[in-house]
């Protein structure tokens, strides 16, 4: 029984006297609670060495350690930490605290309780709110979609064709052997919102060929015409952006990538394909197409579209390219303020205020021990471990790492050894230290626990008790462990780094540091790729890639300023905000495109691209940073930051699509408008896709 407490008979206290060993259980049978009672267990603590440990520094709290075996002995189902949870709250916490409250219902005791299963239990809880995020975010994504449309079954159908590409990906994931977590837990939320994205293009396609006397069949034919090619570049670019995720080494970020592209790949069926088969069915009601004719023939301006249109004036062009310059600035001072991992202590998954983080606040500030533990490992040939020189080098690494700050405690099999080696000598402090004598030094090792040596005698873990596990705490840790190691080099010795949860969390980080650059110049890479490949323009490269950019390079600015750091959670966000955010450039661009290709000034064919995809394309963005938006009040710190930042990116990318890219468009299109007036009878009809060919 690995359980420990001051009441367990495996605490004891050990003494030694002119008689040889003494020692007994911290709490032994006699105890009855009286004053004597109680000065007897505090020398019997004393002689443990258990303060620090089992008993807090001040005295005034302890601990009770409960080890946990994954599978649940009475069904032989895995551990499900919900459950244990819910009833440590109810059955221990609840319970006792209640029994020790005053006449005012106050409790006179307090039970904080931490641990993996505790957190994991917590973070389920938090979960939960999910299925309200989801009824918020269809609610909303519901009533945009109306207003707009004014029409129900322009409404239901997107939202319809949506909700099934979010079950076909949830079933096509649990085929391919995954399911969702924590983190990817967003991921069908995304799905939707593209799903959604593209379902706008659609309506707003279709609705255009109704309104120019089109039967329903007819205009579901021309509106997916017009949009496919730049439905599927877009989509493709989604995909292939997300599947770049695949190739950093960390379980978690590719099993995100793997649930985003399979979603997407599914849009493609239900939302360019189904959809306009849904809507050559159902169609439009006359009092709407009715709406959509006097719309059309209005030789009215709109005012605010006209406005809008100013921006691919050149002389405004200039003023939004420079703003646009700056902005690549501030982003780019910013960013060098961003923090790869964590930047709160406790738990990074919960926020900073929430109970686990408090009682584990509590224990660290209490206790000579830390729920972030690195552990460094010092592996030597067999059964060379016991080597003196070998341990001498142990035992300064472990000095000189508990002086590093940051490190809590350190715990290495030497310091048991020179524990063992004083008890065998009276208690005497001299011998408190690592013998030469390499016989004595053996024999200290004969009941050294398995936690501190392997069977072989070829692997001696360092413990090392961490004050939290931020990004600078680790990195400082790390760098403390190496230089010893590259200071102190040894035949026959190596410092291997490093195991425990913070040491796993710093190899995740440099994971991370490495994989961010690639994993942007990848997406970065496919994107261009495929917009050159689609339009044949590196005009069109620039105009569309151009204001994703300046968006990730804010969005890195806006991660610093918030204490965001890089971590798996936040590490995705900037590659879905570019594989979202290309679909507004797209659109945007070919719609213009087609405009300039028959004959008309910038200013013109961008107002008139406002008057159609424009509409849809801010519709789409608003929809989207609204649904993310909810986000941010879930009680799961990451998720709440992910909500953040995929706001932030699809606001801007969608402001960047209206606004830099006809800036940049009226400066680098202005002679191709009038290289195809003189073809312009001769194009295709409107609403068809068109690209610039340079």
């Amino acid at each position: 029984n690995r359980m420990r407490s001051l009441w367990t008979p495996n605490v004891r206290w050990i003494e030694v006297t002119e008689l040889g060993f003494e020692g007994d259980k911290v709490i032994d049978s006699n105890y009855d609670g009286s004053p004597e009672a109680m000065e007897q267990l505090r020398q019997n603590v004393l002689r443990s060495g258990e303060v620090g440990r089992l008993v807090a520094d001040d005295y005034r709290s302890s601990i009770v350690q409960a080890p946990l075996i994954d599978i649940d002995p009475a069904s032989g189902e895995p551990l499900n930490y919900w459950d244990l949870s819910q009833r440590l709250e109810s059955d221990v916490r609840e319970k006792y605290e209640a029994l020790s409250a005053d006449a005012n219902g106050e409790p006179q005791v307090r039970i904080r309780i931490i641990g993996f299963a505790k957190m994991v239990g917590d973070l389920l809880d938090g979960i939960i709110a999910v299925f309200v995020f989801a009824v918020i975010t269809l609610c909303v994504t519901t009533v945009l979609l109306l207003l707009y449309t004014r029409s129900l079954s322009g409404t239901l159908a997107p939202l319809l064709c949506s909700v099934v590409a979010v079950i076909w990906q949830l079933g096509l994931l649990t085929t391919l052997g995954q399911g969702l977590n924590a983190y990817s837990i967003l991921i069908p939320f995304l799905v939707f919102a593209i799903g959604v994205s593209h379902g706008v293009q659609i309506i707003n396609a279709f609705m255009a060929e109704s309104a120019a006397g089109h039967d329903s069949v007819d205009s579901a034919r021309h509106a997916f015409r017009s949009l496919y090619v730049p439905g599927m570049t877009a989509l493709i670019s989604d995909a292939i952006g997300f599947i770049t995720m695949v190739l950093i080494p960390i379980a978690v970020i590719k099993e995100l990538g793997i649930a985003a592209s399979v979603g997407v790949a599914v849009i493609v069926l239900t939302n360019l394909v189904l959809l306009p088969i849904l809507m050559s069915y159902f169609g439009v009601s006359k009092r709407v197409k009715q709406r959509l004719f006097e719309r059309r023939t209005s030789t009215r301006r709109n005012r605010f579209w006209d406005l809008v249109s100013h921006l691919a004036d050149r002389k405004v062009a200039w003023v939004s390219i420079l703003i646009a310059l700056a902005g690549f600035g501030v982003g780019l001072w910013g960013g060098q303020n961003l923090k790869i991992g964590d930047l709160d202590p406790g738990a990074p998954e919960l926020r900073p205020d929430s109970r686990y983080n408090i009682d584990n606040a509590y224990i660290t500030e209490n206790y000579a021990t830390s729920s972030d533990v690195l552990v460094v490992m010092v592996e030597t040939p067999e059964q060379k471990c016991t080597d003196y020189r070998t341990l001498e080098l142990v035992d300064r690494f472990t000095w000189y790492m508990r002086n590093v700050p940051g490190v809590n405690s350190a715990m290495a099999a030497t310091e048991i050894s020179k524990l063992v080696a004083a008890g065998y000598n009276e208690g005497s402090l001299k011998w408190a230290t690592i013998s030469r004598n390499q016989r004595l030094l053996g024999t200290t090792f004969n009941q050294m626990p398995g936690a501190l040596m392997n069977t072989t005698c070829s692997l001696l873990p360092v413990a090392l008790f961490l004050d939290d596990h931020k990004a600078e705490t680790l990195q400082a840790v790390v760098d403390a462990a190496q230089t010893f190691a590259r200071e102190n080099r040894r035949e026959g010795v190596h410092f291997a780094l490093a195991a425990g949860n913070a040491g796993i969390e710093a190899a995740t980080n440099q994971e991370i540091e490495v994989a961010q650059t690639r994993m942007m110049m990848l997406i970065y890479g496919v994107v261009c790729a495929l917009i050159f490949f689609s339009f044949a323009s590196w005009r069109a490269v620039i105009c569309i890639v151009v204001p994703l950019a300046l968006t990730s390079f804010l969005c890195q600015a806006l991660m610093a300023y918030l204490g965001i750091g890089v971590k798996v959670a936040t590490l995705p966000v900037i590659a879905l905000g570019v594989g979202v955010g290309v679909d507004y450039g797209i659109y945007i661009y070919s719609r213009l495109a087609y405009f300039l290709r028959h004959g008309e000034a910038i200013r013109e064919a961008y107002y008139h691209t406002l008057r159609t995809t424009g509409e849809a394309v801010s519709l789409t963005g608003i929809m989207l940073a609204v649904g993310d938006a909810t986000w941010i009040f879930s009680p799961i710190k990451f998720q709440a930051d992910m909500g953040k930042l995929l706001t932030f990116m699809f606001l801007w990318n969608m402001i960047g699509a209206l606004w830099l890219l006809p800036a940049l468009a009226s400066f680098l299109l202005r002679n191709i408008a009038a290289d195809s007036s003189a073809s312009a009878a001769g194009s295709a009809r409107p609403g068809e896709h068109s690209s610039l060919t340079t």
